[in-house]
């Protein structure tokens, strides 16, 4: 593992272990390498065996062993475990954030001068391996750091890096907060069909395997998107009805708010 060796994770809960298990089922590291933290003792042993690496009570005790450390928190907790390990940071260790909303100048104004933090969006599909993750680094992360955490997160899914941190909302809108819409389409389509006399789940694992399905043609794809839906949408055809049926009810306008508003909520999070 490069220079980094030991990986720790301020906060041991879903995203957490979903990262801790991607890092394990892949062979990014060993179980002997990370540590995590949970802030209630009762439990710790529960989780030390679920996810196969040590769980302590202690930041202080991570922050000081961890070559890499996660910060892995509810988003009004990160300040106050930013003042507790501060006194134990130092250029040697990276700060990894995956708390929504917190620029990486809210981290840095809360480290040591020259503290290497980077931001980072994961999803929830992360904990079936097929996460979507955003990043960006702060001002004195190296490429090295990023290359490094991009990788890191490549176990759990898949990653981009951006440049400018404004987007890194738009990624917490599309991806970060993107499960639960498209949750929603699939069940109302699946609503739709029980409606018209199909039994729900029927209906339901229509909608989701077709989800996957079309998921897959479309990052697989070696056309545009436009030609992805008029291969399918022949005109004349069923299809085409009820895609003009979405065009109708402007649905480019719906998910266009959708993103834009819960962008907006992202950046207020952060208090910036």
């Amino acid at each position: 593992m490069t220079k980094y060796t030991n990986v720790g994770f301020i906060g041991s809960g879903k995203m957490a272990g979903a990262i801790i298990k991607g890092l394990i089922k892949t062979g990014f590291t060993v179980p002997e390498n990370i540590m995590a933290t949970q802030a209630e003792l009762d439990g710790i042993e529960e989780k030390q065996q679920a996810l196969r690496v040590k769980i302590i009570n202690d930041n202080k005790e991570l922050a000081s062993w961890a070559d890499v450390i996660f910060i892995a928190t509810k988003p009004n907790q990160v300040l106050g475990v930013l003042e507790e390990i501060s006194p134990i940071v130092n250029k040697e260790k990276l700060i990894v954030s995956i708390a929504a909303g917190i620029s990486t100048k809210k981290l840095e104004a809360n480290l040591p001068p020259k503290t290497r933090v980077i931001r980072v969006m994961p999803n929830t599909p992360a904990l079936v391996g097929e996460g979507m993750s955003g990043m960006v680094g702060g001002q004195e992360a190296k490429n090295d750091d990023i290359s490094f955490i991009k990788t890191l997160l490549s176990t759990i899914g898949k990653c981009i890096v951006v440049d400018d941190e404004n987007q890194i909302d738009i990624v917490t809108a599309i991806s970060g907060s993107g499960p639960a819409f498209f949750y929603k389409v699939i069940n109302e389509i699946a609503r739709a069909g029980e409606k018209l006399g199909m039994d729900y789940e029927k209906a339901l694992l229509l909608s989701i395997q077709t989800a996957i399905g079309s998921a897959k043609m479309a990052l697989n794809r070696d056309i545009t998107m436009e030609q992805l839906i008029s291969n399918v949408a022949t005109k004349g055809g069923c299809t085409a009805v009820g895609v003009d049926c979405m065009n109708e009810k402007d649905t480019e306008k719906l998910f266009y708010d959708v993103i834009k508003y819960t962008t907006e909520k992202a950046r207020a999070l952060g208090g910036d």
